[in-house]
């Protein structure tokens, strides 16, 4: 893939996600909100005590912010934050003295985890427009890493893993959920924007 078709689809993606954020309630080419939430496996009850904001705008592929090891004082990197979920979720695990970097490339998406922050009353997380395979992140900062579903909407998977090796301690641990397919698709149309998520 040359360089203006790594350049367009990632336009295209960041487009998609910025409709979703904007119009969470619309059809999207994959799945958004509160009952997808739950079908992977975030507890309702938990949802309900969530900025709807952030909970409205959902379009991970797991619970990752519940499964991951997140001890008192972390520090938490959230690459492709979205609307704040995960942000708001592992925050509320590293307590007061850890800290989130909730990390996105749409500003739509940046937007509605602002505001789920505000409402949450959150203040130990620091929201950052980038992409993931650039972060302005010191080397060795991390903790924890979550990547709930990015993986796929990126063809330069390769600097995103540098990446994440450079700014995670040693020691330190990513968390990753990704979509994958069960068997082959067969000759395919070259990727573009308009078939990327089918």
């Amino acid at each position: 893939m040359n360089e203006t078709s790594v350049s367009n689809l990632k336009d295209g993606v960041r487009e998609a996600y910025s409709k979703a954020a904007e119009h969470p309630r619309e059809v999207h080419p994959f799945p958004v909100g509160r009952g997808f939430a739950e079908s992977v496996g975030y507890p309702p009850d938990l949802l309900r005590r969530l900025p709807a904001v952030s909970v409205d705008v959902f379009a991970g592929v797991s619970n990752l912010s519940i499964l991951a090891e997140i001890f008192e004082g972390a520090t938490v990197l959230d690459l492709g934050c979205g609307g704040g979920l995960d942000s708001i979720i592992a925050a509320r695990r590293a307590g007061p003295q850890g800290q989130v970097l909730a990390v996105d490339f749409s500003h739509a998406m940046l937007k509605c985890a602002k505001q789920g922050l505000l409402e949450s009353g959150m203040t130990n997380v620091r929201i950052c427009s980038a992409d993931a395979e650039r972060l302005p992140i010191e080397d060795e900062s991390v903790d924890v890493a979550l990547a709930n579903g990015i993986f796929n909407l990126n063809p330069e998977r390769s600097s995103i893993f540098s990446e994440l090796a450079r700014v995670v301690k040693p020691g330190g641990c990513v968390y990753a959920a990704e979509i994958i397919l069960r068997d082959a698709l067969g000759r395919q149309a070259p990727a573009s924007a308009a078939n990327w998520f089918a």
